[in-house]
C-alpha cells in the first residue's frame, strides 16, 4: 500500500516525531499573522518550542529575531538552518479552520509552513545529536518580506559566537509537484532594488504650460527612456527588470493645475551585482537626461537594497547529495535555469559565508505566492525537516 508522504518520508529518516504537532503548531501561526518586525508572538512561541526541546536560546536579534543552539560538545564545524517568520499585508480569501483571524494581513507566503518545518527538524535533530559533531544554529529571521531582516540578524552578530561556517535554507514553490526538491547553482533569485524618485518642476494653469515646468511630462518621458535599459544597455545572457510601481502627481481636484512635483518609485529585479549596478546607473542616467531637458531637479533615493542571490556550486552540489542520500533520486534535481525573479534576503547570508538556498514542491496546484487564495502545503512539513536532516547527517556526522 502506497502510503502518504509524510508518513513515507517520516519512515526515511528513522525519527520519533509527532507530526501533526507541528502541522498545528503551523496553523496556529497561520491564525495569527505578524508583519516584517512585529513577530512578537511568533517569535515568543519559536523560543518556547526551542527552549523546551534543550535549546540554547537567544532572543531579539535583529528586533524580532530567535536563534537556537545545538552543541555536541563534539569538535567539529557550525551549521545553520534558517527561516523567516514574517506575513504579508494581504486579506486572506481562504475557507479554511485556521484562516487569518487578522484582517488585512496573512501567511502568503509559507513563512508559517518554514517555521514550522525548522521546529520540526529541531526536534528531530535533538533526537539524533549523539550522531552528530559540531553545532547547529538555527535562525529564525524576521522582515524577509522588504525589511531586510537577514541584514538586521548579520548586524546583531547572527553568524558569529560561535562562528557558521555554511548555511542552508528553503523556501517551498507552487506549481511544483509536492515534495520535489530542487536547487540551482549560482545566481538563483532576483536582487531587489527599490527606488524613490521625485521629479519637482514648476506649478502653474494647465492652459499656460508655457509658464510652468510640467513635471509629468517629464516623468513620461522617463518611463519611456529607462524601458530601454533592459532591451538595449543589459546583455540578452543576463536577467534584469525594470518596472515602474507607482505614479503619483496632481489632484482629481485640481483638473486644471500643473502640479509642482511628481514621485514615482521603481523596482529593479537582477540577476547579479553587475547587472543591479548597471540598472541602477541607466534609471538614474536617464532621470538626469530627462530632468535636464525640461529644467525640473530631481531626488534619487535608494529604499530597498536586496542582492541577487547566489548559492555557491559546491554547496549546492553537497545539499544535491546529501538529498539524494535520503530521497528517491526522482524527487531531487540540480536545475540549470533561474526559476525566479523574486528577492530572497537570505542573499545577505550568502554573500557573507558560503551556503545555499533550495526550493521544495508545494502542489502543481497550489495558488502562487502573495495571492490571498495560496496556502502552504502541510505534507512539505516532513520533506524539509527530512532535507535538514540530511544536511547534517551529511556534514556533522
Amino acid at each position: 500500500m502506497q502510503l502518504p508522504l509524510t508518513q513515507r518520508v517520516i519512515t526515511i529518516m528513522n525519527t520519533d516525531l509527532d507530526i501533526n504537532k507541528y502541522i498545528q503548531l503551523r496553523h496556529k501561526i497561520h491564525k495569527l499573522p505578524e508583519l516584517k518586525y512585529e513577530e512578537a508572538k511568533t517569535a515568543q512561541l519559536v523560543a518556547t518550542t526551542l527552549k523546551n526541546l534543550g535549546y540554547l536560546v537567544s532572543e531579539g536579534l535583529g528586533k524580532t529575531g530567535v536563534v537556537g543552539l545545538l552543541d555536541t560538545n563534539r569538535p567539529g564545524p557550525c551549521i545553520a538552518f534558517r527561516s523567516d517568520m514574517d506575513a504579508l499585508p494581504i486579506h486572506e480569501q481562504n475557507c479554511i479552520p485556521y484562516k487569518s483571524t487578522i484582517d488585512g494581513k496573512m501567511h502568503a507566503c509559507g513563512h508559517d509552513g518554514h517555521t514550522a518545518s525548522l521546529l520540526c527538524a529541531a526536534e528531530a535533530l535533538m533526537q539524533r545529536k549523539d550522531r552528530y559533531k559540531g553545532k547547529i544554529k538555527l535562525i529564525f529571521q524576521p522582515a524577509e518580506e522588504g525589511g531586510a531582516g537577514a541584514k538586521a540578524m548579520i548586524d546583531d552578530g547572527v553568524l558569529e559566537n560561535p562562528k557558521v561556517d555554511m548555511i542552508f535554507g528553503f523556501h517551498n514553490r507552487p506549481g511544483f509537484e509536492e515534495g520535489y526538491i530542487f536547487a540551482k547553482p549560482g545566481s538563483a533569485m532576483g536582487g531587489d532594488t527599490s527606488i524613490e524618485v521625485i521629479i519637482t518642476g514648476k506649478g502653474g494653469h494647465a492652459a499656460m504650460p508655457h509658464l510652468a515646468r510640467d513635471p509629468i511630462v517629464i516623468a513620461a518621458q522617463f518611463i519611456n527612456n529607462i524601458q530601454a535599459a533592459v532591451a538595449r544597455q543589459l546583455s540578452p545572457l543576463c536577467s534584469g527588470v525594470v518596472t515602474v510601481s507607482s505614479i503619483q502627481a496632481g489632484s482629481r481636484k485640481g483638473i486644471n493645475v500643473i502640479p509642482d512635483s511628481c514621485s514615482l518609485t521603481i523596482s529593479l529585479r537582477s540577476d547579479s551585482l553587475e547587472t543591479r549596478n548597471l540598472l541602477v546607473a541607466a534609471t538614474e542616467n536617464a532621470l538626469k537626461s530627462a530632468c535636464m531637458t525640461g529644467g525640473c531637479d530631481f531626488a534619487f533615493n535608494l529604499l530597498l537594497d536586496i542582492p541577487a542571490l547566489i548559492n555557491d556550486p559546491a554547496a549546492t552540489d553537497l545539499a544535491i547529495a546529501a538529498f539524494k542520500n535520503n530521497f528517491d533520486h526522482g524527487k531531487v534535481e540540480k536545475i540549470d535555469y533561474m526559476p525566479a525573479m523574486g528577492a530572497e534576503d537570505f542573499s545577505f547570508y550568502l554573500n557573507e559565508i558560503s551556503g545555499c538556498y533550495f526550493f521544495i514542491g508545494n502542489g502543481l496546484n497550489s495558488a502562487y505566492l502573495h495571492n490571498p487564495h495560496y496556502d502552504f502545503n502541510d505534507a512539505i512539513i516532513t520533506v524539509a525537516k527530512d532535507c535538514y536532516l540530511s544536511l547534517a547527517d551529511s556534514l556533522l556526522s
